[in-house]
C-alpha cells in the first residue's frame, strides 16, 4: 500500500464494557466473560452486553421515538458510532462514508416478527424496514447526520474486516476522504443458537465445573467449544498520514478458497495463507511483533489458522492470541473486535496472551500487528497495521 491509511479513531460496546478503559482493564484480568441464559430451550454460555452497556443502548432506543422500533444490532452501532466520531472530532459538515456489516443483521427482531406472523397471520409494518441488512448504515447515517455513502454488509465471520478493506478502498481511490467502519452483531437469540448446535461447534462445557467453557487457541481440545457474544465496533479512516492517528493500515489482504461445503475450510487454511501474504507483501516477517487470530474454539478453525501461520512465518511465529477465549464469537463484529485488542496492545505496548495457553515472551516493543479474520466458506482476510 503506498498511502497510508490512519486509524484516528476506534470505539465500541462489547461483554467487555464501553471505553478503552475499562475494555483493556477487562483484557488484564484473565476471567472470561460468560455467563448463563436460557436460549433454545436450554442454559446457554453466552457473553452478553454489561448492565452498564445495556443501559446506554436503552437510553438511544428511548431517546427517538423512530429507534424504539430498531433491532439491538442497529443500536449497538449507533452507540459505537457516536463514539468513534467524537473522538475523531468530525462534525456534520464533514462529508464521510459509512460501512458497517453484520453477519446476520436484525436477528431477534426478525425472529419476533415471524413468530408474530405464524401466530396471527399478519405482518407488522414496520417489519421489513427494520430487518433489512441495509439498515444498519443508513441508521448510523440518520443519527450521525452524515452525508457521504452509505454501505452495509454481510460477509459472514469476516464481515468486518471487509467493511475495513472497503473503506481503505475508497480512501485509496480519492473517492472519499474519511469512512467510518465496523460490524455488529446481537445474535443471542433461540434460533441462532440452535443454529450453531445444528452445525455441532457451540460448546458443551459447563462454565460451572470448568474454568474455560470456550477453548479457542486450544489446539488439543477434543470437542468444539464456540460461543456467541454481542457487540458492535467501529473505526475512523482517514487518508494520509495524520496527527491524530493511532495506528495505521499499512498492508490488506485478502482471500476465497472454493468451497466443498457450506462451512469448509481446507486442512492448512490456504485462504489464510494467501490474505496474510497479500497483506505482508513487501514485509519482512521478523518485524510482524504479534498476530490476533481468528480462532473461535473449534477444532478445526483453530488448527487450520495455526498451520497457516506456520506456512507463512516458517519457524519464527510471532506473538499469537485471540479473544474468543474471552468474550465468544461476534459473528460479522469480531474482525473489529480483534483490532480493538491490537490497538490496545500497542497503546500499552503489552501483550495479552491466553491464561491457559502456551506461555508466549514478549522480548521488544510492539509495534506492527496482523489481523486475521474468516467467515463460513473459506473467506479471509488479514489487516496490517503499524503503530505511529
Amino acid at each position: 500500500m503506498n498511502t497510508k491509511i490512519a486509524i484516528t479513531a476506534f470505539s465500541s460496546i462489547s461483554p467487555l464494557g464501553n471505553t478503552s478503559e475499562r475494555v483493556w482493564e477487562k483484557y488484564l484480568d484473565h476471567q472470561h466473560c460468560f455467563s448463563k441464559q436460557f436460549l433454545d430451550q436450554q442454559e446457554t454460555s453466552v457473553a452478553s452486553l454489561n448492565a452498564e452497556s445495556k443501559q446506554i443502548v436503552a437510553e438511544i432506543r428511548e431517546s427517538d421515538i423512530k429507534y424504539k422500533f430498531l433491532d439491538d444490532s442497529v443500536l449497538f452501532a449507533i452507540a459505537a458510532s457516536r463514539k468513534a466520531v467524537e473522538q475523531a472530532g468530525w462534525n456534520s459538515g464533514d462529508v464521510f462514508g459509512i460501512n458497517m456489516g453484520s453477519s446476520r443483521g436484525a436477528t431477534d427482531l426478525f425472529e419476533k416478527h415471524y413468530k408474530e406472523y405464524l401466530a396471527t397471520g399478519k405482518a407488522q409494518t414496520l417489519a421489513s424496514p427494520t430487518t433489512t441488512l441495509g439498515n444498519i448504515s443508513s441508521w448510523i447515517a440518520h443519527d450521525l447526520q452524515s452525508t457521504g455513502p452509505e454501505i452495509s454488509h454481510s460477509i459472514t465471520c469476516s464481515t468486518a474486516l471487509h467493511a475495513l478493506l472497503n473503506g481503505v478502498a475508497w480512501l485509496k481511490s480519492g473517492m472519499a476522504d474519511k469512512f467510518l467502519v465496523g460490524g455488529s452483531e446481537a445474535p443471542l437469540t433461540d434460533f441462532t443458537i440452535a443454529q450453531m448446535r445444528a452445525l455441532k461447534i457451540y460448546s458443551r462445557i459447563n462454565q460451572d465445573e470448568e474454568p474455560w467453557p470456550n477453548l479457542a487457541f486450544d489446539f488439543d481440545k477434543t470437542q468444539n467449544t464456540m460461543i456467541l457474544g454481542e457487540g458492535a465496533a467501529v473505526c475512523c479512516l482517514e487518508a494520509g498520514e495524520s496527527s491524530n492517528a493511532i495506528a495505521f493500515v499499512t498492508g490488506v489482504g485478502y482471500a476465497t478458497e472454493i468451497l466443498e461445503h457450506n462451512i469448509s475450510i481446507s486442512a492448512e487454511a490456504t485462504c489464510f495463507q494467501k490474505s496474510m501474504k497479500m497483506a505482508l507483501k513487501g514485509v519482512d516477517l521478523e518485524t510482524v511483533d504479534a498476530i490476533v487470530m481468528h480462532a473461535p474454539g473449534t477444532i478445526k478453525g483453530d488448527l487450520t489458522e495455526l498451520r497457516a501461520i506456520e506456512k507463512v512465518f516458517g519457524s519464527k511465529l510471532p506473538l499469537l492470541t485471540t479473544n474468543k477465549w474471552k468474550i465468544g464469537h461476534t459473528f460479522g463484529a469480531s474482525g473489529i473486535l480483534s483490532l480493538e485488542l491490537a490497538l490496545l496492545m500497542f497503546q500499552h505496548d503489552t501483550f495479552i496472551g491466553i491464561p491457559f495457553g502456551k506461555k508466549q515472551q514478549q522480548t521488544k516493543p510492539i509495534k506492527r500487528i496482523l489481523i486475521n479474520a474468516v467467515g463460513f466458506g473459506g473467506n479471509a482476510v488479514s489487516i496490517l497495521i503499524e503503530k505511529p
